[in-house]
């Protein structure tokens, strides 16, 4: 069968579960996906203790001889972009869907919870054949067809050369002109010191969700015996009995410190951090996130609370 004839009663049932479960929580707020009171500049003020010294407007500060901060308000028509890693590592899962199918149902559910307030969202596909670039554009056809564009991706062959997550993120550097937001979808397995730079960058014009996707058994390796493992992208096997406690232990510590070192990579480069997972409710988990940062926004919009309540105001990654 076409690879888009399958994909049409598939997206139509990604779209059903994400509009009954998810419709209402955005209604036209873009504040919901990532913290932060939007990206167009406002009235400027006087500086306040737990202000963002980034929204510093020095001209205003210097003519005045007092500090003060520009206010941002939240864009009208917000401009998206993703970043979908469709690479062999994807191409597994050992739950309820591989990570692939976790990474499509996550950008499906920022397109259809953002395209029907006019929104323009694009995407760079980055998969064993390059990247592959769908302009941002308006409207559900242009939505469906991105999405199946995704779906249709075809799995890498074991072996074959691919793209790094960090030179696609470059790309889409220069690619994006307008200041939105940014999702790159992936599972961040690629060295950090590949990615950290380029995503840094994007955070220091947009703003960044960098939705982590990964399958427990990445974290834990079961008691079943002699195991065959075998590298996606490099199709390397390897016999492991995993009967052995100690390098059962071994792993899961090893893929626990792979996991720390991703989620302080994301903050140090800036970006908003959300996991999924192949054997959890991921709609559950987008749901907390966009609870979560909503009120993260709500209280970056707030006055400055009183100087005994402490001083400048904290958030954290949902991870």
């Amino acid at each position: 069968m076409k690879p888009y004839l399958m994909a049409e009663p598939a997206l139509r049932r990604l779209e059903l579960t994400i509009t009954r479960r998810l419709d209402g929580l955005l209604q036209g707020e873009h504040l919901g996906l990532v913290p932060g009171p939007g990206s167009e500049p406002a009235e400027t003020r006087a500086y306040q203790p737990g202000d963002d010294v980034r929204r510093m407007d020095w001209n205003v500060t210097a003519r005045t001889n007092e500090p003060h901060v520009r206010d941002l308000v939240a864009d009208r028509e917000l401009e998206i972009w993703a970043l979908l890693d469709a690479t062999a590592s994807m191409d597994f899962g050992t739950a309820a869907m591989e990570k692939r199918e976790l990474a499509l149902s996550a950008l499906a559910a920022v397109g259809f919870l953002t395209q029907r307030t006019g929104n323009r969202i694009g995407t760079h596909l980055l998969h064993g054949g390059g990247v592959r670039t769908l302009p941002a554009r308006t409207g559900r056809p242009h939505l469906m067809a991105l999405l199946q564009a995704a779906f249709a991706l075809p799995r890498t062959p074991p072996g074959v050369a691919e793209p790094l997550l960090g030179v696609a993120a470059e790309q889409l550097g220069r690619v994006v002109r307008r200041r939105g937001l940014v999702v790159v979808v992936s599972d961040f397995l690629d060295s950090p010191e590949t990615w950290e730079l380029p995503v840094r960058k994007l955070t220091a014009r947009h703003q960044v969700l960098a939705v982590e996707v990964l399958d427990p058994r990445e974290l834990t390796l079961p008691d079943v015996g002699v195991l065959t493992l075998i590298d996606p992208e490099t199709g390397r096997r390897r016999e492991v009995a995993t009967g052995n406690a100690r390098l059962r232990r071994r792993y899961a510590e090893a893929a626990a410190g792979q996991r720390e070192a991703i989620t302080q990579a994301l903050r140090r480069a800036g970006a908003t951090h959300l996991r999924l997972r192949t054997d959890r409710d991921w709609v559950r988990d987008l749901v907390k996130h966009i609870m979560s940062q909503r009120r993260l926004a709500m209280l970056a919009a707030s006055p400055t609370l009183p100087a005994r309540a402490g001083g400048p105001r904290e958030g954290g990654d949902v991870a």
